[in-house]
C-alpha cells in the first residue's frame, strides 16, 4: 500500500516522540487537533484530512483518550530516513 508523502511526513514525526492531540465537541466530532514533536514544537503540517487516513488505516491511535501516537502497523509501513524530508 502506498503513502503519500504528507502521511510519511506525519508518520516520521509520531515515530520519533511526537503525538497528536485532539479536542472533541460534545457528540465527539473533532473542533481542532494539533500535531507536537518530541521537542514540544507545534507542526501545522498534519491536515484534517491526513489525520482521518492515517486513523482509518490504523497507522495511529489513541488509548485511555490520550494523544493519538503512533501504531505497529503504523512503525512497519514509514519508510527508514535519516530525517523528515
Amino acid at each position: 500500500m502506498d503513502i503519500s508523502k504528507a502521511e510519511q511526513r506525519v508518520l516520521h514525526l509520531l515515530a520519533q516522540g511526537g503525538y497528536i492531540r485532539v479536542e472533541k465537541d460534545d457528540h465527539g466530532r473533532i473542533i481542532k487537533h494539533e500535531t507536537v514533536t518530541r521537542d514540544g514544537w507545534y507542526w501545522g503540517g498534519c491536515s484534517l484530512r491526513v489525520f482521518r487516513k492515517l486513523k482509518y488505516n490504523r497507522y495511529i491511535a489513541s488509548k485511555n483518550s490520550g494523544p493519538y501516537r503512533i501504531t505497529h502497523l503504523g512503525l512497519k509501513r514509514v519508510r527508514a530516513q535519516l530525517d523528515n524530508r
